[in-house]
């Protein structure tokens, strides 16, 4: 009997052990999968920032381009002018003083509808004008700024060369900016992108214009996490279109990392994410 005991024990506790083994097994699977999910959408979350840095870049340039042509037809600035492919309900205001001017952009507290985005509250832009300059510097700052009711939170600048060793006008963007999403989420941004105007330059309407992005830069989210990125096929953006609609850029943070992938053309929400292991997921743009 008391051997009969023993082999018992014996048998109940290899019982406890193989539970024990495979309840960690499955704790360890599933904390592996929420980790997955949390970088996946850390980084989904940095690619609405990228969307942001779009829409922004488009309205101040085409709002500085606009202001340029003004100038330059009538000698003059009004007070208030306006960018044809900017929304009416967008108010923008001048105050020129010799060569210096101050462009301010106002949405308005309820909002103004920009390519399918609302954007509330103002962007207000200066610089120093000089057409024979071949470098201008226009620096901009965000006031009470919403997009889609992200709280959007920067002071920036961008360098305009009127033409780099392709020929092409380029905008260099530092991207030091805070995002807060409604949910309380949060995200800054550094780094530097560079934004070649490849199409549309001189055609006199901004909504033909193309885009091509490279640059590096640093996501830092709330919960101290740091994602490192550098475009490697450089992200095409056509104005018409709310997304990138090709290349890719490498995703880096410990334990972390891969490819995210807009596709070949096509003017969609979808992207793909393909880990350092090779596994790929598709990815869908808000």
């Amino acid at each position: 009997m008391k051997k009969f005991n023993v082999i018992k024990k014996g048998i109940l506790s290899l019982f406890v052990l193989g539970f024990v083994f495979t309840s960690c097994s499955n704790n360890e699977e599933a904390t592996e999968a929420e980790d997955v999910t949390q970088d996946t959408t850390e980084v989904k979350r940095s690619a609405e920032i990228d969307q942001i840095d779009n829409i922004l870049g488009d309205i101040v340039i085409d709002a500085y381009e606009e202001q340029e042509s003004t100038a330059d037809r009538s000698g003059v600035t009004d007070d208030i002018v306006y960018a044809k492919d900017i929304p009416e309900c967008v108010t923008i205001t001048v105050v020129a003083q010799q060569n210096y001017r101050e462009v301010t952009l106002d949405f308005g507290t309820e909002g103004c509808m920009v390519n399918g985005h609302l954007i509330q509250g103002q962007i207000v832009f200066d610089y120093t004008r000089n057409p024979e300059a071949q470098q201008i510097m226009i620096n901009y700052n965000l006031v009470d700024f919403y997009f889609d009711a992200k709280n959007v939170m920067a002071s920036r600048s961008i360098l305009k060369e009127l033409s780099n060793e392709n020929g092409n006008p380029q905008f260099t963007h530092s991207l030091s900016v805070t995002v807060i999403w409604p949910n309380g989420l949060q995200a800054s941004r550094e780094g530097t992108r560079i934004r070649e105007w490849v199409e549309g330059f001189n055609s006199g309407v901004f909504s033909d214009n193309v885009f091509e992005i490279t640059g590096n830069w640093t996501a830092t989210f709330v919960n101290g996490n740091t994602h490192t990125y550098e475009v490697l096929v450089p992200l095409r953006r056509e104005v018409v279109c709310a997304y990138f609609v090709s290349g890719s850029f490498d995703v880096q943070r410990t334990n972390f990392g891969g490819i995210f992938d807009f596709g070949d053309g096509d003017c969609d929400n979808q992207a793909t994410f393909t880990f350092n292991n090779g596994t790929e997921i598709p990815v869908v743009l808000n």
